[in-house]
């Protein structure tokens, strides 16, 4: 007598050859558990089972209060002399925007001052978001630049661009001066800002622009979602 495969996997099975062969392209969410029960004939934990098994393989992911999403293939990020987002996100034929959550004139900590060449308490622009491709989280971003350039939070907040901020206020290219990158656990808030359990690997960047007479422009954190993002160091 031939072994009979649990409901759970035949469903899972069917979801993932449509996920595979693009009927449900990445970024988009598929249907609830009530319409997946309602179609496939089963109850609901037996829908809930199979989704469980396409997340533990990395094919979706749930959003709390959102529904089910596929994810996309990691995207390959060069970390070159000069990082652009939106064009990195471009060049892999993807979207990338900002969306800033913090914005705000401070004095600068020992870190920062050592970073941008500056004096401990001197003024810096904060600047800390959201950066997503097609709309999905990717990493998130601080960034300290020096009080010197006026205007400088009302353009990132009129452009939503930091690099077109800093053309605003006279800096029309800047390039990067070094790049640390350490393997990180994603803390709660991290993990809610993401999209991402909490606890699960992140990649932090660690980085510093400068002009083109090299003078400190930018001091950067990054934290990338080590499942959706690829760094490629060239």
């Amino acid at each position: 007598m031939t072994d009979r495969t649990p409901l759970w996997q035949a469903i899972a099975a069917t979801l993932r050859a449509e996920i595979e062969t693009g009927h449900y392209r990445p970024g988009t969410r598929i249907p609830s558990e009530a319409a997946l029960a309602a179609r496939f004939g089963v109850n609901r934990h037996t829908v809930r089972h199979a989704l469980a098994d396409l997340a533990e393989a990395g094919l979706t992911h749930a959003r709390r209060g959102a529904g089910v999403f596929v994810l996309a293939r990691p995207t390959d990020y060069p970390l070159g002399r000069r990082v652009r987002f939106s064009q990195n996100l471009a060049a892999a034929g993807r979207s990338g925007t900002h969306r800033f959550t913090r914005l705000e004139t401070r004095p600068c900590d020992a870190g920062e001052a050592e970073a941008l060449a500056l004096t401990q308490g001197d003024p810096v622009h904060l600047v800390e978001g959201l950066s997503l491709a097609d709309d999905q989280p990717v990493a998130l971003f601080r960034s300290v630049l020096p009080g010197r350039l006026e205007g400088f939070l009302e353009a990132a907040r009129d452009r939503q661009s930091i690099t077109a901020a800093l053309a605003a206020c006279g800096v029309a290219d800047y390039t990067r001066a070094s790049t640390r990158i350490t393997a990180k656990l994603a803390s709660a808030t991290q993990g809610a800002l993401l999209q991402l359990p909490q606890g699960a690997p992140i990649l932090r960047s660690v980085a510093v622009n400068v002009d083109g007479g090299g003078r400190p422009v930018e001091y950067g954190r990054t934290w990338f979602a080590g499942d959706r993002v690829s760094l490629v160091v060239g």
